[in-house]
């Protein structure tokens, strides 16, 4: 088999919650983009489980779809939901604790760029998600923010999880450096 790119910063994550996200488990991709994670949480979890998958552009549920008419994978009974709303909402729609969650933070790389994730909701989030999360659980926050207001959410992210109380939450952060203009940070909180 191919590599296929571990080191990506995706790929990387994908890695890493493999062994988090049990079969029949709950997860929750909070920026479902084109699909990629929520495909990848769904093969997790599989037809016993639930994925949540949160997104404010139509074209993102349009490409999700697509990605798992691509792998054969027919929504319509399968337990995915696909939510037309922001992330901040996640707490109107999950009511049960969760074994995991992925954030891709900034903008829908084939869709307009001047929709981009914000400080207030994806803190909002954030609080929310970790609030859900089973002992035990994970979730991924890949911060890209190269585009205009993405610095001010990266620092107040990076601020908000270095206070979470550590008795709580281990909290990692991954970064390239030798990657120039704004090089994605990831970041993996696992509840204790």
């Amino acid at each position: 088999m191919r590599n296929q790119g571990i080191l990506k910063a995706t790929n990387f994550v994908q890695e890493l919650l493999k062994n988090k996200i049990p079969t029949g488990g709950t997860v929750i991709d909070g920026t479902m983009g084109n699909g990629n994670d929520t495909l990848f949480l769904y093969k997790q979890v599989g037809d016993s489980g639930k994925v949540y998958a949160f997104d404010l552009q139509v074209m993102a549920l349009e490409n999700t779809r697509r990605i798992f008419r691509e792998n054969n994978v027919f929504i319509d009974n399968k337990p995915i939901q696909l939510i037309l709303d922001g992330h901040e909402n996640i707490g109107n729609y999950v009511k049960e604790a969760i074994d995991g969650a992925m954030f891709n933070l900034g903008y829908l790389p084939s869709g307009d760029k001047n929709i981009v994730t914000r400080p207030e909701t994806t803190l909002q989030a954030i609080k929310s998600t970790l609030e859900l999360l089973k002992k035990g659980g994970m979730m991924s926050l890949v911060l890209y923010y190269g585009h205009p207001g993405g610095i001010e959410e990266k620092n107040s992210i990076l601020d908000y999880v270095g206070q979470l109380e550590s008795k709580k939450y281990l909290v990692m952060e991954c970064s390239y450096i030798n990657h120039e203009n704004n090089p994605p940070i990831i970041l993996l909180i696992e509840k204790k």
